[in-house]
């Protein structure tokens, strides 16, 4: 299999997500040298950081975080555009494993019962054949050892997309998309919700509201990226 792989990759080798250089048999995604460079927030050791004035005033978390920061033409935003457009859904499960291993050192983090992914409406899903944001909370799984719930918040009306929307658009767009079912699940525990990008938080401003209609619910929120530094 080793040798089938090494002729394959001379025809269609595996590029790293951010740089586009080849990727070594032992890379997966992203290259070692992008990995070592992304362009990491750190907020996750810091209760009082600055996306958390993204929610201040409008609904309460727990804790917020995101693993980089997003600017244009960073490796960032190649790697989102990848992640979410381009097919390459494994890039969301590396990522989201090697944050959740950084998470789960940190106390405040430890807490946290289930994972739930930030739910696309089923003919969006259809349409990009995965939810990203799924592939993200199953390497945040991994890497905290904490179970995914994909069937607790769901999304039960098909939207625009929120590019280029204003931040009262985007929150029209979103404020009645979504509904929690099989709330038992997830009465009185403290849930992390994930998705791939936090920017005006109005998608998970609206995701967070219907989750705390469940008794004993607690809401903290990670994202791969944030636009909002």
């Amino acid at each position: 299999m080793k040798l089938i792989d090494n002729i394959l990759s001379l025809f269609y080798p595996r590029l790293c997500a951010a740089c586009g250089d080849a990727l070594q048999q032992n890379e997966s995604c992203l290259c070692l040298n992008c990995m070592l460079h992304l362009p990491e927030t750190q907020f996750h050791k810091e209760h009082f950081n600055p996306l958390r004035q993204v929610f201040d005033g409008r609904v309460p978390v727990e804790e917020v975080t995101a693993l980089m920061s997003y600017k244009k033409a960073n490796k960032t935003q190649k790697i989102l555009h990848n992640l979410k457009y381009h097919g390459q859904k494994e890039i969301g499960a590396v990522l989201g494993e090697h944050f959740g291993g950084q998470l789960i050192t940190e106390e405040r983090y430890r807490s946290i019962q289930y994972i739930l992914p930030i739910p696309l409406h089923p003919k969006k899903q259809r349409k990009r054949g995965y939810n990203q944001s799924e592939w993200i909370a199953k390497g945040l799984s991994k890497g905290m050892g904490i179970p995914y719930l994909t069937d607790v918040l769901v999304r039960t009306q098909f939207t625009d997309t929120q590019t280029r929307k204003s931040r009262f658009a985007r929150w029209q767009n979103v404020k009645e998309v979504f509904a929690v079912q099989n709330p038992e699940k997830v009465a009185f525990s403290h849930v992390l919700v994930c998705d791939d990008v936090l920017t005006t938080g109005a998608t998970m401003e609206a995701a967070i509201r219907k989750l705390l209609e469940v008794e004993g619910v607690r809401v903290s929120v990670v994202t791969l990226a944030a636009t909002t530094l």
